[in-house]
């Protein structure tokens, strides 16, 4: 993902993001379909499969001194392992992993914290999220669209959504 931070490595926020600009950006993506989930958490998908999700409480993401569960996680699909860490391996960044994420292509952020990006570093992340579900010819007709490079890095495969 380009554009986190600036040559000499600080962030670069912007306006900050919020709950609202997740819903806006998501929906923004072409060919979405918005889903209510469990308890009415919304799910943005693209060919039928999620790339932005707002999840229910788990144990597995919990306070580490109360264990109350977190009850704002916001799950955002990435296109490898590598730029999941790029994302939580970052001290200054609010994106986290649980171990029920362990291999799965995917970070987590609070809605408290999103506040923590800029917007632009938000639509970054959420457009990311979707060309790494969505088909191979809609991401590179997206990417093409914008006059960027065709190959998005997508391994959803062609064909599919």
């Amino acid at each position: 993902m380009a554009g986190r931070s600036d040559r000499a490595g600080q962030r670069q926020p912007g306006r900050p993001a919020t709950v609202a600009d997740v819903h806006a950006l998501a929906r923004a993506m072409p060919h979405v379909t918005r889903l209510d989930g469990p308890a009415g958490r919304p799910v943005y998908q693209v060919g039928g499969k999620s790339f932005v999700f707002f999840r229910n409480p788990r144990p597995d993401a919990a306070d580490p001194v109360t264990g109350e569960r977190y009850p704002d996680v916001i799950v955002c699909w990435v296109d490898s392992e590598a730029g999941k860490r790029s994302l939580i391996d970052d001290p200054d960044s609010p994106f986290f992993s649980t171990p029920h994420f362990d291999g799965h292509r995917s970070v987590l952020i609070r809605e408290r914290d999103l506040g923590q990006l800029g917007y632009q570093e938000l639509a970054e992340v959420v457009q990311d999220a979707w060309l790494s579900r969505a088909s191979a010819r809609r991401a590179a007709d997206w990417l093409k669209s914008r006059g960027l490079p065709g190959n998005s890095g997508s391994s959803s495969g062609a064909g599919s959504g």
